[in-house]
């Protein structure tokens, strides 16, 4: 294909255009999933599941949000952003809607776990990393952290609304408040979300005079997916980045995001409040994830993710003595610090996996997000398992603690390689 000339005319680049809807339809998919910490309590209440029934239908959450990733990015390469976005959006509003006829877990399972799963699971951090690869040339690293901290924001922008409204209204209006949401991001990718810089004539980003588009995949992309995974799986630090981000996923959406409200409760502490905690931590977060993706443009990334694992394990060492019936100092202390660490992973992370797999970088880092759903997933089930049978989380807290310092251990030993051509 012969190059695009590029437009020089224009003061404003239209990905940021691009970037900015993406990130609003990253806050629209967020909502749902800062909801099940704050939705546990009432419906144990109201039907008397255990936290193990409950946790399982975040379980399954986690596993599809993680394992849709992979194929999420490869229909985006086959079909185009805007398509894929739309239907994944339509999925979070249907599944969030319906929750509210639920009677048994397993209508849980269904709705919370199986339809939000598939929808936010074909977004998710691999839609930040697809547009930034394919609209942004220059500063990668830092649209990366501020895409990323969408998540975040959505988890700041329902997350108090909703314990509210489960105060005062009851859980079935949160979670149509958070449909609605979904809901209103889909016009807004209709209208202005492109698939790629050649759908306007331009070039991505910073990108030079002799940039040429890539050509969209042809085929099957389930295939096309699995293919990817079969090569990627014989290199080495495709296997550090798995085993190091499943351990995010455990310390973060599995353990910290699904139960630091139940855990807190367990403490004496009112459920708004522990709700306006984990709201401050992804206040925090969006601090640290962009500035995590301005660092990653200039230090190695496996220098920043050793001290992001590092700094996490110390916090959760020491929470289960911060909790209490009161906000006390220490425990403001680490939120502060928790929400700067709490997704700050993944521009360094998405960053080796275009250092080392060039174009199907996207595509790989949908397979190593997938071991962070994975590692959410057990821990969901497992710290639910854990406080039904001692009473506590503790264990839950310590076990976390010890997983980190093994992921700064392994994202510190991961050697420079030459890139790997994947196809």
């Amino acid at each position: 294909m012969s190059p695009i000339a590029p437009t020089r005319t224009r003061r404003f680049h239209p990905a940021w255009i691009v970037a900015a809807v993406a990130f609003l339809a990253l806050v629209g998919a967020a909502g749902f999933r800062a909801a099940p910490s704050v939705l546990m309590l009432p419906l144990e209440e109201e039907f008397g599941w255990t936290r193990t029934e409950l946790s399982l239908a975040v379980t399954v959450n986690l596993l599809l949000y993680g394992l849709m990733a992979p194929f999420a990015a490869a229909l985006m390469a086959r079909f185009g952003l805007r398509r894929v976005t739309s239907v994944a959006l339509l999925l979070v509003a249907a599944g969030a809607g319906l929750s509210v006829f639920a009677t048994a877990p397993w209508m849980l399972v269904l709705t919370w776990g199986v339809l939000i799963g598939l929808g936010t699971g074909s977004m998710a951090l691999v839609f930040a990393a697809t547009v930034a690869d394919q609209w942004f040339i220059q500063r990668r690293g830092l649209v990366v952290g501020v895409l990323t901290a969408g998540s975040a924001t959505g988890q700041l922008a329902f997350l108090p609304f909703i314990a509210i409204l489960v105060t005062d209204q009851g859980w079935r209006q949160a979670s149509l408040l958070v449909a609605a949401g979904a809901l209103l991001v889909v016009p807004l990718v209709l209208l202005f979300l492109r698939n790629s810089p050649s759908d306007l004539g331009v070039t991505p980003f910073g990108a030079p005079d002799t940039w040429v588009p890539a050509e969209r995949p042809k085929g099957n992309a389930v295939r096309l997916a699995l293919s990817t995974l079969a090569r990627a799986s014989k290199v080495r630090t495709f296997w550090a980045l798995v085993a190091g981000f499943a351990i995010c996923g455990a310390t973060t959406n599995g353990l910290v995001g699904t139960h630091f409200i139940p855990s807190a409760h367990d403490h004496g502490m009112p459920e708004t409040t522990a709700a306006g905690l984990l709201a401050l931590v992804g206040v925090f977060d969006i601090v640290g994830t962009i500035a995590s993706g301005w660092l990653t443009d200039r230090v190695n990334p496996r220098i920043l993710l050793a001290v992001y694992y590092a700094g996490r394990g110390l916090g959760l060492l020491v929470l289960p003595l911060l909790l209490s019936a009161t906000v006390q100092p220490p425990i403001i202390v680490f939120v502060v610090i928790y929400g700067l660490d709490w997704v700050a992973t993944v521009p360094p992370t998405v960053a080796l996996c275009r250092e080392v797999f060039g174009k199907d970088g996207p595509i790989v880092f949908g397979w190593v997000f997938a071991s962070h759903q994975v590692g959410a997933a057990i821990a969901a089930t497992v710290a639910g398992v854990v406080r039904d049978s001692t009473g506590e989380y503790t264990l839950a807290w310590f076990g976390a603690a010890g997983l980190c310092l093994v992921a700064a251990v392994v994202s510190a030993s991961i050697t420079r390689s030459r890139r790997v051509a994947l196809t």
